[in-house]
């Protein structure tokens, strides 16, 4: 199978001022997959422009035809399996059953703070990633729910008549820990890194590389453990956060040497940022589209 490139467009531009045109410029670039964030703001963007994500991705699935959706990824921070389940279902509804729901355990941000509670501990946010992991596994696979958790409850929520992607839309998780990556194992369709972020500021291209072959291994063994085939899951490298940075857009064979050492690692998707001026993802577009319409027939 060809290695697939994707993207991710920020939720930062009124949909009648640009947003709308990105998402449909990414379909006719031929990107396998679209993804947006899903925070309530984030980083050095929290005091600019930032529109909801689920809204966003609505619209998108409105104004495309075939291009895959997603969110990179949803947290529990601000959100609960309850609700979040039926607006999945309606997405999935709308899109005609093209999406896929990034999870992860949530950070240290603003989205951890701004409902007024305390930042977790990495401790609760690994419990909590795991009941909301499971609980939204049910909530989008079966028709009535009913659980008493440790942080989450539902009291007869039904969700007919569910999601048009069966048993439910797939999960691409987010994960480098042991008990993230038991949840990949066990509810996952994908897998989703983006590298050791210990070596993002000191660390070479060379160790990210082995420090991702390492979370790959880990991740085969935590398949093992459940007793999957580790093959089943595909391996989503979401970049922008390795040593490289954004050095694999500086030109298509930058980019087709980045991508081509993480295929050999078992990759099967990488994500690139749509490029935002005067940011972290400050990128050449005419580079950028290049590599969107010509890397991957060269990657084979």
């Amino acid at each position: 199978m060809s290695m697939r490139l994707s993207t991710v467009i920020l939720p930062y531009v009124r949909w009648h001022e640009g947003g709308r045109s990105m998402w449909q410029r990414a379909e006719q670039l031929g990107f396998h997959t679209a993804y947006t964030y899903d925070h309530l703001s984030w980083r050095t963007f929290r005091e600019g422009p930032w529109f909801g994500a689920l809204p966003t991705l609505t619209a998108a699935a409105g104004a495309t035809d075939h291009l895959r959706l997603g969110t990179m990824v949803t947290s529990p921070n601000f959100r609960h399996p309850v609700p979040l389940a039926k607006e999945l279902i309606s997405l999935d509804d709308s899109s005609g059953g093209r999406i896929t729901f990034g999870v992860g355990a949530g950070g240290t941000g603003f989205d951890a703070t701004v409902l007024g509670q305390e930042p977790w501990t990495p401790r609760e946010r690994a419990d909590r990633f795991g009941e909301f992991v499971a609980l939204l596994d049910r909530l989008l696979s079966e028709d009535s729910v009913s659980y008493d958790g440790r942080f989450y409850s539902a009291h007869e929520a039904y969700n007919i008549p569910g999601c048009i992607q069966r048993p439910r839309l797939p999960f691409a998780v987010a994960a480098t820990g042991p008990r993230g990556m038991n949840l990949a194992a066990r509810y996952g369709q994908a897998w989703v890194t983006t590298g050791d972020p210990k070596l993002l500021e000191t660390g070479t291209p060379e160790q990210s590389v082995q420090a991702i072959r390492g979370q790959v291994e880990k991740l085969a063994a935590a398949c093992d453990t459940v007793g999957r085939d580790v093959d089943e899951l595909d391996k989503i490298l979401l970049t922008g956060f390795t040593p490289d940075r954004l050095r694999p857009l500086e030109s298509l064979d930058a980019f087709v040497d980045f991508a081509g050492k993480h295929r050999e690692l078992g990759f099967t998707d990488i994500v690139i940022h749509w490029p935002i001026p005067d940011s972290d993802f400050a990128a050449d577009q005419k580079v950028f589209e290049h590599i969107a319409m010509e890397a991957v027939g060269q990657l084979g």
